[in-house]
């Protein structure tokens, strides 16, 4: 004798295996095109990024909440007199199932709006929103396409149709009253309309409001998993089916069978990332490649590098005396102190240098694309350059002053007369040319445009480096165009005057209104170099981070995932669109022996 509410125990005992393989669930890594040469495994050649899938938990607790009413409601004796109860358990199972089998999952009960949102009006004032809002259950194919679960039955559409039904006799009985009229307008849109086509028509408008890239709109699918026309003589519920595809929408139908997911040797591969043969360079990685631990012989061990950059007492007592007779404070001692963290931030980075070398692996990795290096360039923007050559005259020793002079004072920045390369490679422990760094070459604006790119040639441009330059073209246009101007002298292109250690200061960089985090020239930089489609080195992890958090919020997250191209047979070569290094700071002036000299010369 079959137990009453019979279907209740078969789909509780369904909801509690949703729930325990939810629990298990791991969502897909994110693969974004980043080569990162930061961390302690220098060998490396993909980032993944795994992050918590937004909306997971969501869809957990949904589970383990209709789970419990089951559980209560079947515990209960007097529950066998009762109606069935109604319950969610369906729809999340479907869900559960939808997920499971997607590809590229980056977001589960997402909502998103028929009219697209600017960054300032994400959170409309006085709680008024535009246009109308949109659940899509799984956003699938890294945003491409859109999955949205519907539970309606057959039982319930055709009272939609039976209602449908009295409105129209109600509007034919009408005589000619203009009220009835507009009602009958907006109950049946192009004289036939239901819940599922309305559905079915919010879906594609969101998603034309809301590409997933600059143009390309998400398809849509609907998983209808309870309507089935094969069961009804209402030829309406057929028709209902037609007229979604005919408006362009997957319509599938049915419970998915079957929960293992689909897999293919080609998803399976590995991905290998490598630079594009131009370099874009930024205000960070232009600081490394001049940097005295780049170049200078390696500590012979740890403790070899901490005693480097600890510099003597006499030094230390010296330099406060000089920082306090030239600003003629008595307190000016406070200006300048001698640093213990800094010595260790140092130390750091000469250890990671004994690791793999800056330069030897930027050699490495351009070896790969171009044996011989000759088809190797390097760029960067003006304001890099400006901000570089403040810097480093300020607080860089002599060696790392003369390398900045030949870097970026060369034969495409100045009409001059140029220093010889070679001098560049003085005090390196490098041979000469050991990277064809020089000339590194200067964008013609700080922002590219249709102007400024007639000379350039493009790489075919990824999704993702489509996405990066968007977001970064989304960020500079809130700046004030004055205001960047007072910050930013018009850059020069000789070389600007030694300033001494002891005097002039750094103006502050801009940041950007869109997000105090990141700089107006550390975005610059990043959008010469996705507009291009090259490769842009730097060292500031952190600034990539914000950026990727930036790109995932006006676009559904979708752009954080890299599909590379099948080409191998073993492993996807892909381009990389950033190169994450170790930072190395201006270390000569910190160095021991350097303010040894410099104690002996101010005596």
């Amino acid at each position: 004798m079959a137990r009453p509410h019979e279907e209740l125990y078969e789909l509780c005992d369904c909801l509690r295996s949703v729930s325990v393989e939810l629990d298990s669930y791991e969502p897909e890594s994110q693969h974004s095109p980043i080569i990162d040469s930061s961390g302690e495994e220098m060998g490396e050649v993909k980032t993944q990024t795994r992050e918590v899938l937004p909306g997971l938990r969501f869809l957990r607790e949904e589970v383990k909440r209709d789970l419990q009413v089951f559980q209560k409601f079947l515990d209960d004796p007097e529950s066998t007199s009762l109606p069935p109860l109604s319950t969610n358990a369906p729809y999340l199972v479907a869900v559960w199932r939808e997920l499971l089998q997607a590809r590229g999952v980056v977001a589960i009960y997402r909502t998103f709006h028929t009219a697209a949102h600017s960054q300032a009006s994400r959170k409309p004032k006085n709680g008024s929103a535009k246009g109308h809002s949109v659940k899509v259950d799984v956003v699938a194919d890294n945003g491409r396409r859109w999955i949205r679960v519907n539970t309606i039955k057959n039982s319930r559409i055709l009272m939609e149709f039976r209602e449908m039904d009295s409105y129209l006799t109600s509007s034919d009985e009408d005589d000619g009253d203009g009220h009835s009229s507009l009602k009958k307008e907006n109950l049946i849109p192009q004289e036939f309309d239901n819940s599922v086509l309305r559905m079915g028509r919010e879906l594609l408008e969101a998603a034309r409001a809301n590409p997933h890239s600059s143009n390309e709109i998400p398809s849509v699918t609907m998983r209808l998993t309870r309507l089935n026309p094969s069961l009804s003589d209402e030829p309406r519920i057929a028709y209902t089916i037609d007229c979604l595809q005919r408006m362009g929408v997957d319509v599938q139908l049915g419970e998915r069978q079957g929960i293992v997911k689909e897999t293919d040797d080609i998803s399976a591969r590995p991905t290998v990332l490598e630079p594009t043969a131009h370099i874009n360079l930024d205000l960070s990685a232009l600081i490394a490649l001049i940097s005295d631990t780049t170049h200078s012989h390696l500590p012979r061990d740890p403790e070899d590098a901490n005693t480097r950059f600890i510099p003597p007492q006499r030094y230390v007592e010296w330099k406060k005396q000089r920082v306090q007779m030239l600003s003629n404070s008595p307190d000016a001692t406070t200006t300048w102190e001698d640093s213990g963290i800094h010595s260790r931030v140092l130390a750091e980075q000469a250890q990671q240098e004994m690791k793999k070398g800056l330069l030897q692996d930027m050699h490495d990795r351009l070896r790969s694309i171009s044996p011989t290096l000759q088809n190797i360039q390097f760029w960067t923007t003006q304001e890099a350059r400006q901000r570089c050559l403040q810097i480093v005259f300020k607080i860089a020793g002599t060696r790392e002053r003369q390398r900045a002079e030949v870097l970026l004072s060369c034969s495409t920045c100045s009409g001059t007369t140029t220093i010889p390369h070679n001098q560049f490679w003085v005090h390196s422990r490098y041979p000469p040319n050991f990277i064809p760094l020089i000339p590194i070459r200067l964008y013609p604006s700080s922002e590219p445009d249709t102007t400024s790119l007639e000379s350039f040639q493009p790489n075919p441009s990824s999704p993702f480096m489509t996405s990066l330059a968007l977001t970064c073209r989304d960020i500079l246009s809130q700046e004030d165009i004055s205001r960047l101007r007072e910050s930013q002298s018009p850059p020069g292109h000789s070389a600007a005057p030694y300033l001494s250690n002891d005097e002039g200061d750094i103006p502050p960089a801009a940041v950007t209104l869109a997000n105090p985090k990141l700089t107006v020239h550390t975005v610059q930089s990043m959008l010469w170099g996705a507009t291009l489609g090259w490769t842009t080195l730097t060292t500031n992890r952190s600034s990539v981070k914000v950026l990727l958090k930036e790109m995932k919020r006006s676009a559904g997250g979708g752009v954080l995932t890299h599909e590379p191209p099948n080409e191998d047979d073993t492993a996807r070569v892909s381009e990389a669109a950033i190169w994450i290094v170790k930072p190395r700071s201006l270390a000569e002036g910190s160095r021991s022996d350097y303010c040894s000299e410099l104690y002996q010369w101010g005596k």
